[in-house]
């Protein structure tokens, strides 16, 4: 998915001990007649949970009115993209020469590397589109890897009253085989109704809670739809509770601190200013280094890159934790 905000916020990211709920804000995806999505990751408050530098929540739409995802090719550097749905499909194309379908249930993982671009089109038999897309970004010494996809179906487990799904890292016993360039922790979590589960966690690890169905609170905070609860490195267990009658749903991620300072612009992940725009120039060039698409058939071959702000582009910094 591509961040199509065209004039986001300028955030000077500072050093920051928040610790709380994380209310999102709605972005339109593709144009004036696009989808909305919720995104709660960055902010000003908060710019990573471990690596996770990304985070939108959209659905459930019904998009059998024409309204659906067609997101034309687009580029990335130095991140990997998580696409997870809850319902509908979605074609996945990239320069890498992959063609998949991301279906609820199913992790695809694409890692840009140095460069890549993709396109995003739900299917035509998707009758409501419900999921998340997250960006992972990579350490200084991967940030130039090569491209890759991975795709992975974690298998249901049922553990007090919830049901876990493992697409990254490790819980409750469950180990997913994707490879991530930093330790991660991804999950989808399906609470049955008034239960709880507490959870041993990695204490080296931040930990954010976001919510996608359902009443529930994290370590006592309550969420609505789209929040994310953030808890910083030092616990051992987070306690999540269902406090309505009827099921609720949500993704727990996680990771140790990013040690990296990050400049983020469009669906640039760089370390400088004078990166964001030799990738935008590159871009815009039709440069090598992202390829191209085989097989979108949309009304434009690929998104124009926004004009650049006015200003110096800043390194979102890693807050600390008090």
């Amino acid at each position: 998915m591509s961040n199509t905000d065209t004039a986001p916020a300028e955030v000077a990211c500072t050093a920051s001990s928040f610790v709380g709920v994380l209310q999102p804000r709605e972005v339109p995806l593709g144009g004036p007649r696009a989808i909305l999505v919720r995104r709660t990751l960055p902010q000003r408050e908060r710019s990573l949970i471990g690596a996770w530098c990304f985070a939108d929540h959209y659905g459930p739409h019904d998009v059998r009115g024409g309204t659906g995802m067609d997101v034309p090719p687009h580029p990335h550097t130095g991140l990997q993209t998580v696409s997870w749905l809850f319902s509908g499909a979605v074609e996945h194309r990239d320069s890498a020469g992959v063609h998949a379908m991301v279906r609820p249930g199913e992790l695809n993982l694409m890692t840009a590397g140095a460069g890549i671009c993709h396109s995003e089109v739900s299917t035509a038999a998707t009758t409501v589109l419900h999921g998340v897309q997250l960006w992972v970004a990579l350490p200084a010494a991967d940030r130039d890897t090569g491209r890759d996809f991975a795709h992975y179906v974690p298998p249901p487990r049922s553990v007090d009253g919830a049901v876990l799904r493992v697409f990254l890292g490790e819980l409750a016993g469950d180990r997913s085989p994707v490879h991530t360039f930093t330790p991660l922790l991804g999950a989808q979590l399906d609470l049955k109704p008034r239960a709880t589960i507490t959870l041993d966690v990695d204490p080296s690890f931040e930990h954010g809670v976001l919510l996608d169905q359902g009443r529930i609170d994290v370590g006592g905070a309550p969420l609505d739809v789209a929040d994310l609860a953030f808890h910083g490195a030092g616990q051992r267990e987070l306690t999540i509770a269902n406090r309505g009658d009827r099921p609720a749903r949500a993704l727990l991620l996680g990771g140790p601190p990013f040690p990296d300072q990050l400049v983020m612009w469009w669906n640039f992940v760089g370390r400088s200013h004078d990166e964001i725009v030799a990738y935008r120039q590159m871009w815009q060039d039709r440069d090598a280094r992202f390829g191209a698409v085989d097989g979108y058939r949309g009304a434009i071959d690929r998104l124009p890159a926004p004009p650049l702000p006015n200003a110096t582009l800043r390194p979102r910094a890693n807050p600390k934790e008090s």
